[in-house]
């Protein structure tokens, strides 16, 4: 059950009541008697999510652990070729960087 704030117009009492969303809306003052009641907008409380599954790691899929017999044949390299290739001595760098050194 939401928590409402209510504000007499009149007095200025301000308090605070605990009514189902279907309740209507309190009217008369408890401290002046009037009719001059406003509920005012409140922030709300949180939410509050228990148990599991409300979290991304709770759904994300474990990827399969890979071997090394599980290569695509795509990604193996052929027998005597680089694993990885290193980019040609030329360019803005003139084969001076990192990725050039052997």
């Amino acid at each position: 059950m939401p928590t409402y704030q209510y504000e007499c117009e009149h007095c200025r009492h301000s308090f605070e009541a605990l009514q189902t969303m279907t309740e209507p809306k309190l009217k008369k003052c408890p401290q002046c008697g009037k009719s001059r009641l406003v509920r005012l907008i409140g922030s709300g409380s949180g939410m509050i999510f228990k148990g599991s599954g409300f979290y991304a790691t709770d759904y994300r899929k474990k990827a399969p652990a890979e071997s090394k017999t599980d290569k695509p044949a795509a990604l193996a390299s052929p027998k005597g070729a680089p694993a990885s290739p290193r980019p040609a001595k030329s360019g803005a760098c003139g084969g001076q960087c990192s990725c050039h050194s052997n």
